[in-house]
């Protein structure tokens, strides 16, 4: 009697295949992100040393650019707990950047405002940062940095749907 071939081991689902490669994919961006942040910090520390502010306080003056907020509304939109949101405003309180003011609404609580100083640390912010990102782009070439330019609209909606707002602004 011929021996028999070997028994062919079950072929995964396409369900598995795709849903490792979908794992893949998010794991590539998280990585790619992550890299990205960590080299933009490090080179505008590097670049800028003046700039020295954390990113927790950078996003805290940026949502107060808008309007003054209370305590608890600028922790509900940086999805951050009110006890830690209260100690950067502390340290944001201690370097000038912010001032309380009496809420027109409830004098019984403050709303957190930029002092003038607050506004040109942020507007020094975002000029080192789109310096540093300009000439990194330009360090690319022509069609690496049109594939990053194109792959924008994506990432800005990427950004809603992570911030649970399919359409809505980032």
């Amino acid at each position: 009697m011929p021996p028999q071939p070997a028994p062919t081991p079950p072929q995964p689902e396409s369900s598995a295949l795709e849903e490792t490669a979908r794992l893949a994919r998010a794991q590539r961006l998280t990585d790619v992100i992550t890299r990205l942040r960590r080299a933009l910090r490090s080179s505008i520390r590097t670049d800028y040393p003046w700039e020295s502010l954390p990113m927790a306080q950078v996003e805290l003056l940026q949502t107060l650019a808008a309007a003054p907020l209370r305590v608890g509304e600028l922790a509900d939109r940086q999805r951050l707990a009110p006890n830690t949101v209260s100690g950067l405003i502390g340290k944001l309180l201690d370097a000038g950047f912010v001032d309380r003011q009496a809420d027109p609404g409830d004098r019984r609580t403050a709303r957190i405002a930029l002092t003038e100083a607050g506004h040109q640390q942020l507007r020094d912010w975002r000029q080192a940062h789109e310096r540093r990102l300009a000439d990194a782009l330009e360090s690319l070439s022509p069609t690496d940095r049109d594939a990053v330019m194109r792959a924008l609209p994506g990432l800005e909606q990427l950004a809603r749907s992570l911030a649970g707002g399919g359409s809505g602004s980032v």
